[in-house]
């Protein structure tokens, strides 16, 4: 059997009785490379606000309170006709059943429908509305 490559020395209080026998059996000591290649866990208090944030989850989280909130924020004969399909870069898409209904809300309510959304859900989540028979 040839020599090992590499091997620690056996005094050194730095490496177990373990890792020795698997150097001198792999003929190389391989501790710097596994400790370079470790992956570092973290707590998910730590990283959880940061993947909320690459996810978007406030923004999302206030989309779906928008179509929550639709039934009591709107007349009811809106309502009767018109559904929220969900909001997409500051447009809140809303389907509606008819053409006649559609061309009632975009003519008379569309105003004062984007005005009660963006006083409750701010200006930013809702800038437009668009409307679409579906």
């Amino acid at each position: 059997m040839p020599p090992p490559k590499y091997m620690p020395p056996l005094g050194s209080g730095k490496t177990s009785a373990r890792r020795r026998v698997l150097a001198q059996w792999r003929g190389v000591d391989l501790t710097p490379l596994e400790t370079a290649q470790a992956v570092c866990a973290r707590r998910v208090g730590d990283v959880l606000p940061q993947v909320t944030k690459d996810l978007h989850m406030d923004q999302r989280r206030a989309e779906a309170e928008v179509v929550k909130v639709w039934n009591s924020l709107i007349d009811p004969n809106i309502v009767a006709h018109a559904q929220p399909a969900g909001v997409r870069k500051g447009t809140l898409f809303v389907n509606v059943d008819s053409n006649v209904w559609l061309s009632e809300i975009v003519r008379y309510r569309r105003k004062e429908i984007l005005d009660r959304l963006q006083h409750s859900f701010g200006r930013d989540l809702i800038q437009r509305i668009s409307f679409r028979v579906g």
